[in-house]
């Protein structure tokens, strides 16, 4: 049911998020449930940071890379996740325009920067198999400063026109959004006018970058197979196997659902119901922001150590502060 918000048919004052239409009945357990995960990936995600940043030996250019990721899935998480939250348990799916288009901006935004900084990963990678003898020299400091900055110049470049092309939009005082955020083609769907342009240039963006970003991934890997083959035991083979295994399953969470996504949103409306729709778009956001620190944690040892060399420091502190206080 739509709500009329004025007469004017050019951008409301508000709009109004629905949720996740056709999930009324579980909205609680839904909300728990992207709460938990929310919640779990910011513990995750400023531990992650915590330890990079406190380990010396953790200085390298791959957590370098981890720690973008890190932040980036921080911001990537609570761009919707307070908001959300709101809609479901205060019922409050109201939200200004400029807030909308702001919102809009940055998770799409930040979605760019996720691709671009695995992208980044691929290639760190490539470089410490391919060319070990050579990583440090290359993946300099410099050099991670120059791909960090086109990581972020790429995706404001790209992301910037969004807003301005949805607010030139004219809305026929129509304001209710069918998503739990401010999606860019959810908001477009609302306007009344011709929708050629914004719907073209979404197609392309996402077509691109997604296409180049998966495509570098792709060649990073064949080349880096080619080195593994090569190599002379398969423990060697396997070692170098495993410090592309974070990576790859990472890969696996993050594209899968936003591929899913971008198709049933595009070419499977009408057999794919929209609460589906929805809850993945989410899940796309939330779930990699839960997961990659456990992937990280698990699977990387160096990162293992350091945990666990905190975890003596702190309680060696606390062994010393009980003992002075007896």
């Amino acid at each position: 049911m739509y709500r009329i918000s004025n007469t004017s048919s050019h951008m409301p004052s508000t709009f109004f998020l629905i949720g996740i239409p056709g999930l009324e009945d579980y909205s609680i357990l839904t909300s728990i449930s992207f709460c938990v995960l929310y919640i779990s990936g910011v513990l995750g995600n400023s531990l992650m940071l915590y330890i990079i940043w406190a380990g010396k030996s953790l200085h390298g250019p791959m957590y370098f890379f981890l720690a973008m990721l890190a932040l980036n899935d921080l911001a990537f998480s609570t761009s919707i996740t307070p908001k959300m939250l709101e809609i479901f348990w205060r019922n409050n799916g109201n939200i200004n325009a400029s807030a909308c288009l702001t919102q809009m901006f940055f998770v799409h935004f930040l979605s760019v920067i996720e691709s671009g900084i695995l992208t980044a990963m691929a290639y760190d990678r490539y470089v410490a198999i391919c060319c070990p003898l050579r990583y440090t020299s290359i993946l300099t400091y410099i050099v991670l400063e120059k791909i960090a900055l086109s990581i972020l110049v790429r995706a404001f470049v790209t992301i910037v026109p969004i807003p301005f092309l949805v607010s030139r939009l004219h809305y026929c005082g129509v304001d209710v959004v069918l998503h739990s955020y401010c999606d860019h083609m959810a908001v477009v769907n609302v306007a009344c006018d011709d929708k050629r342009v914004d719907s073209i240039y979404g197609l392309i963006l996402s077509l691109s970058i997604t296409g180049f970003d998966l495509m570098f991934i792709g060649l990073s890997y064949i080349m880096i197979l080619g080195t593994i083959f090569q190599l002379p035991s398969r423990g060697a083979q396997h070692k170098a196997v495993g410090t592309c295994g974070s990576h790859i399953c990472v890969i696996i969470a993050t594209y899968l659902p936003g591929i899913f996504t971008f198709v049933t949103y595009r070419f499977g409306q009408k057999t794919i119901p929209h609460s589906v729709h929805i809850f993945l778009a989410n899940i796309y956001i939330l779930f990699p922001t839960f997961l990659n620190p456990i992937i990280y944690g698990v699977r990387t040892k160096q990162i293992q150590d350091s945990f666990l060399k905190m975890l003596q420091v702190y309680q060696k502190a606390t062994m010393d502060f009980r003992a002075g206080h007896r």
